[in-house]
């Protein structure tokens, strides 16, 4: 049966968080006053677009025509042969621009320009959010303004290059450890300088409320498609369910619709980087504390004095201090579960599924398709396994080749 059979939408309503934007003990809104205001009309605006027939035909006409929802769920059959477990991989990469970042940016794009917003600031790590942004904005004729870390520049060119294009203008960013949280940094700075002309776009499920909301609801796409797609596949829901987290979008997206599912488990895997030391990896759920960072309280990576460690991941995005606080939320309750994988099993993963499905998965997704491989390779009873593939790796392929080209000349 064909995949026009599943319908493309996120879904709106669902576990809203309390009247100050907490799911449970994290989230909240940690903002100067300057903020105050601006985040109040967004939120006033959001609540009342999320249930706007209007808006929601709108930005529905736009995720199935421009984007070319739904994507299609591929089963990764010599992946996994000899082993009991079929492996499901939404294909998030086949979405335009590349990466799941697009669901997200398309619907903060249209609730800007439908609150009268002639601009907007972004940050981004990998670039994907970036490149969404600006594919957005040029679609819809508002200015575009895009913050990133001078780290992250270097070895994401390819998307400065797709952004520039686009027509946004790319500020790189030298403060601090020049990745993502020093881009989110400056966004928020520029949004506070700008605040009745700009809107911010928010990549990932972070930041205050309703951004972790907001985020998750236009992901949510992915997970509402997925479970029709395994459920017409194979007559039944996913024993696991597995994703990448940096600041957790892509997986909440998946998660969202198996959460009341307690026979699906949850697989979050952050970036174990090159050991879990302190500025050697990402992994939040591996040595964080529950903190405040870029305006949300959830799990962080700080010193005993309350300072933000340095991070370190092969993956751009998966390169940040903080997780989304419902990730943190739904961990505390025991319904999701976080792994690790480090940069070496992310490169080989890489490796793995294109020699075998033809896929050059990103290197965030690598860091999910690393635990499938070794789940696969270990577990002994059958299992079905869907993976969120959330974006494709043309973007990483000049940085895994200086990589595998280093690891030849010094072995």
């Amino acid at each position: 049966m064909a995949d026009v059979s599943v319908t493309a939408g996120p879904v709106f309503g669902r576990r809203d968080p309390d009247a100050r934007g907490y799911f449970g003990a994290f989230g909240g809104r940690f903002i100067p006053e300057t903020l105050v205001q601006p985040v109040e009309e967004l939120t006033a605006a959001y609540f009342a677009a999320r249930t706007d027939a209007g808006f929601l035909a709108e930005l529905h006409q736009l995720l199935s025509r421009y984007v070319g929802r739904p994507t299609p769920l591929y089963e990764a059959q010599r992946a996994t042969a000899g082993t009991p477990v079929r492996l499901f991989l939404k294909r998030e990469d086949l979405a335009h621009t590349g990466a799941h970042k697009i669901n997200n940016a398309m619907g903060q794009v249209l609730l800007a320009a439908r609150m009268g917003k002639r601009r907007v600031v972004a940050e981004t790590g990998a670039g994907q959010h970036g490149v969404a942004t600006a594919t957005a904005c040029a679609l819809m004729g508002i200015e575009c303004v895009v913050y990133m870390g001078s780290e992250d520049v270097s070895r994401q060119a390819l998307n400065v290059f797709r952004m520039r294009v686009l027509g946004a203008t790319v500020i790189s960013v030298d403060a601090g450890t020049r990745t993502l949280k020093d881009a989110i940094n400056e966004a928020m700075r520029d949004w506070v300088t700008n605040v009745e002309t700009t809107s911010y776009v928010l990549g990932s499920v972070l930041g205050p409320h309703p951004y972790p909301l907001m985020v998750r609801e236009f992901q949510s796409v992915i997970g509402a498609e997925a479970r029709a797609q395994i459920l017409r596949d194979t007559g039944r829901l996913p024993d696991v369910a597995v994703a990448c987290v940096g600041g957790g979008s892509n997986a909440m997206g998946l998660f969202d619709a198996f959460i009341d599912d307690p026979s699906v488990r949850l697989v979050g895997v952050e970036a174990g980087g090159r050991a879990i030391e302190p500025g050697e990896h990402a992994a939040r759920f591996a040595g964080g504390r529950e903190g405040v960072l870029h305006g949300t309280r959830t799990l962080v990576l700080q010193d005993v004095h309350g300072n933000i460690q340095s991070t370190h991941s092969v993956s751009a995005g998966l390169d940040y201090a903080s997780v989304g606080p419902e990730h943190a939320w739904l961990h505390s309750k025991g319904r999701t579960e976080y792994a690790f994988a480090d940069d070496t099993a992310a490169l080989d993963a890489f490796q793995w599924l294109a020699r075998t499905e033809g896929i050059l998965p990103a290197l965030e997704s690598s860091h999910a398709i690393a635990w499938a491989r070794q789940f696969a390779a270990t577990t002994r009873e059958p299992a079905v396994v869907l993976v969120n593939l959330s974006g494709r790796g043309d973007k990483d392929v000049e940085q895994v080749r200086r990589m595998l080209t280093e690891k030849e000349q010094t072995s």
